[in-house]
This record gives C-alpha cells, structure tokens and sequence, in this order.
C-alpha cells in the first residue's frame, strides 16, 4: 500500500477545510433521464473533482473512513493526489486495496467510507465513491491501467460465478501467476452486477471492461453453464482444477403465499430487473420477453432493489409507480439516496401499508387488496413490528407489480456436493479464510453472508483468495495481500 502522504511535513488547515463547500458530482436531470437506461452519473472532471478532495481533513491515523471501507482504501491519499490534479496517482492507490474501483465508486451506499467522514459531524461528508469512480475512469480513458502477471505456476482454479466476489479471486489468482476459469450460469460474465443492477446506475460496459482486463490477464469465462446441474464440483477437480472457489451469490426470490401471487402480470425483482435492462441475447432463452407495465406500478418492498424496480418501471413507460412499504420511511433498510433519486423522477411511496391478495381477471393482474399498518414493538431486526388494523382493508387498480422481497441461496451446489456444508437456509459454511468444509473448496460473498453490499463481498472473496494462492502453492497463507508494483502514470 503507498504510505499516507500529508504528515508533518504538510500543513494541514483542518479548521479552515471544514468551512469549504461540498462540491457534488453532477447528474442528469430527472426530466432528461427518467426516459431512458443510460446512467444518471455524470460525475467529477478534472475541475471539480480537486475542489472536493481538497476538503479532506487527513485525520490522523488510522482514518475512519480507511476502518470503515471493507477493503481498507488508503483514502487519504487517494484524495491528497486528487486535491494535486495526479489523477493516475490517486487510481493507482484505488488500485492497489480494490480489484473494481470503476464499479464500487459507483454503487457503495454512503453508509461505508462516506458516512464514516469527520466531515458528517458537519453535515458535509466528502464524496469519496463518486472521487474514487471519477479517477478509476480517468486512468482508463488514458490508457494507463497497468496489466501485471506473474510468471505461471502451473496451478489451475475454478471460479464459480462471475460476479463482485468471483471477478476478485479471478483476479487475484490470476495475477499470482494461475490457470483461471470462470464458470457462469447465465449467458454472459458479470453475476448480479450485470443482471441484478439496473444500467442508469452501472453501464454494462463497465462490467465489460472489467472482464476484457481478465481476459487480457488470462482469465477464461465459460457461460451458459450451471455447476451443480451441468458439472459438479466432482466433474472440475477431475477435470484437473486443484482449488475451486465459489461465489455464487443469492439468486432465489423470497417468494411470498399471498393469494394471487401467481397471475399474469405480477412479477419478482431480479426477474424484473432482468428482462427490463439487458438485450434479449444477454438472457436466457426462457426471459426473452420484456416486462409489460401498463399505466399503474405497486413495487412491494423497501430496499434498494424496490427502488431500482421502480425507478425501472418509470423508464418502461408507466405513468403512476407507487412503492408499498409496510414500515414508516425511518424503518426502511435502503439508501436515503435512492429514494431521493426514485421521488426526483417521479416515483411515489405508501408506507403502513401491506397486499393482502392479489386480484385478477382471466388470469392476469388487475388489483391488490391492501391493509394498513401499526408500529408495534420492535422485532428481532431491532425494528419495530408492522401490525395489520382491522378493518383498514382497501383495494388499489393496478397493472402490474414487482415484489422486492429478498433474496435467498441456491441449493444446487450443496446439493450435488457431499460434505459441503451449509446453514438451514442454504448459505455456504466458511472460516475466516473463506475455506469450506470441502477441502480445496473455497467460497465468499452473498452466497456466504446473504446479500450485502458489492465491496463488502470483494473484501471477503480477497482473504478467500490468499488462502486460495497458499493453498495452490502448498504454503501458510499470506497475511497481508500486497498488490503486485503499479507502473508509474502516464503524466497527466
């Protein structure tokens, strides 16, 4: 990692950054881009961005936002060399802790690195993602992302999934000089990155750049082929794989027993998100049909995937979107940021309320059955309790909905694996190297956790991949990843 630059040597105006001005990246307006999937970041340029890295305060060591990131950014750095205009400098510290700089800059919630600013206590955090996403594009545009390798060793991993978790093991191991294969179930690489996060807030050719960089590293994507039905763990160590890693993250709809859950019309998230946001060649042959929306929208759910599934609706073409939470707003799990966005482009929200049924005519979605709600005690998540009102029933005319319930684990994997173990609700067991109970099989991410956050599943699948290397090169596992020399940068 390159040391922390300001010090003593440095004159630090604390007192004097905390009064400047928060300096935010510019976005499309909502009139402009509630009509289509292209992405609403426009981001920093080269004048902006050295305005809001110069509002650092360099705490002293360590810095909470260094604690609070999963990967352990050397922020401060990063944003002294923004502050200085070497843009390549400050992607090179990216770089050196995080393998998906140009996706985490655009998808981590303020909740890790920016929320943990000094600055919050002002109310003016610093916008670290969208600084980090800014310079991770800029040193692309200029050509002078350094490829490194290191000599082969002759070892051979398997990557199940190719998504935030398996994109990291691929790389890591990849640059340790191993034969990589990545197996996908869907029809191109990218996991949920890809299928799950709709375009307006991660282009797909982002996601395509990524995987050119593996390629080009060596790595080897096989689409279209689900471990566990296709080829078993069995099959790849046979096949010569001597270390398997799986990330294979939670894919499974919570799906709810509602009466009517079933018709036409009423659709789960993830499948959504998927016929809305991909070109028909990306899906698999049984999704190739676009969702119909008609004029009215009830997205259930109040997580960051209903906003996405809401904002989706919008750009389909629906003329009303209304998202149904059963919880006040100061109980909802997702980003403040998002529902800031979905309310710009014209989503609406009900809260205290739940479906009940779900009412249809000839087989196809027509109207839900609501019933308010209460706030009782608080619940084993610490938040208070929905409790129906009698009589507080009523139906709202719709002509679709989404239910953005949750995701949950496969079990094809555990399944057709002897000896793997995992929890009641399918998630993989691991140590804290990410070993399974299956020797040579190592595993991270939602698929190990739940689902949680793209940077969160990027730091976990980097410990499994240490211990991967050590495992394939028959040593002690490598305490500290250090990142292979970075080139020097291209002078801006």
């Amino acid at each position: 990692m390159i040391p922390h630059i300001p010090g003593d040597e440095f004159v630090i105006e604390r007192k004097v950054r905390t009064r400047l001005l928060p300096v935010f990246p510019a976005e499309r307006p909502p009139e402009a881009r509630r009509f289509d999937f292209a992405e609403v970041l426009i981001g920093y340029d080269e004048a902006t961005a050295p305005l809001e890295a110069a509002r650092c305060l360099h705490c002293p060591d360590p810095a909470p936002c260094i604690q609070a990131c999963p990967l352990h950014n050397d922020i401060p750095t990063a944003l002294w060399f923004i502050e200085q205009g070497d843009f390549l400098r400050a992607a090179q510290v990216f770089r050196q802790t995080s393998f998906l700089s140009e996706i985490c800059g655009r998808v981590c919630p303020p909740q890790t690195c920016r929320g943990s600013c000094t600055l919050s206590a002002y109310g003016k955090p610093i916008n670290i993602t969208k600084l980090e996403a800014f310079v991770a594009d800029f040193q692309r545009r200029q050509g002078a992302l350094p490829i490194h390798r290191a000599p082969p060793t002759g070892r051979r991993a398997a990557v199940v999934g190719s998504g935030p978790a398996g994109l990291t093991v691929a790389e890591f191991l990849a640059r340790q000089g191993h034969s990589v294969t990545v197996f996908e179930a869907m029809p191109k690489p990218g996991g949920l990155l890809r299928y799950g996060i709709p375009a307006f807030k991660l282009p797909k050719a982002v996601i395509d750049q990524k995987v050119t960089d593996l390629e080009a590293l060596g790595v080897q994507f096989i689409t279209g082929v689900r471990i566990g039905q296709d080829l078993t763990l069995d099959d790849l160590f046979a096949q010569g794989y001597q270390a398997i890693f799986l990330g294979v993250g939670t894919w499974r709809p919570v799906e709810p027993d509602w009466e009517g859950a079933n018709l036409e019309g009423v659709y789960m998230a993830l499948d959504f998100l998927m016929r809305a946001n991909l070109p028909l060649e990306d899906l698999p042959p049984e999704k190739r049909e676009p969702p119909r929306v008609g004029r009215r929208v009830a997205v259930i759910g109040g997580g960051d995937t209903a906003m996405d599934c809401a904002r989706t609706a919008i750009r389909l073409g629906a003329e009303e979107v209304t998202i149904y939470y059963r919880r006040s707003e100061a109980e909802m799990p997702g980003n403040r940021e998002e529902r800031k966005k979905a309310r710009e482009e014209g989503v609406r929200f009900e809260f205290l309320v739940a479906p009940l049924r779900f009412l249809g005519e000839g087989g196809r979605l027509t109207a839900i059955e609501f019933v308010r709600m209460a706030l009782g005690e608080p619940d084993e998540s610490g938040r208070r309790r929905p409790v129906p009102i009698p009589g507080s029933n009523f139906i709202v005319s719709v002509d679709a909905a989404v239910l953005a319930l949750g995701f949950r684990a496969d079990p094809t994997i555990v399944r057709a694996t002897p000896g793997l173990e995992a929890s009641k609700g399918g998630l993989l067991r691991v140590d804290a190297e990410g070993r399974t109970s299956r020797p040579g099989v190592f595993a991270a991410g939602d698929g190990v956790t739940g689902p949680d956050l793209v940077v969160t599943a990027s730091a976990a699948a980097m410990r499994a991949a240490r211990a991967m290397h050590a495992y394939l090169m028959e040593q002690p596992p490598i305490e500290e990843f250090e990142a292979p020399a970075l080139a020097e940068p291209v002078p801006a």
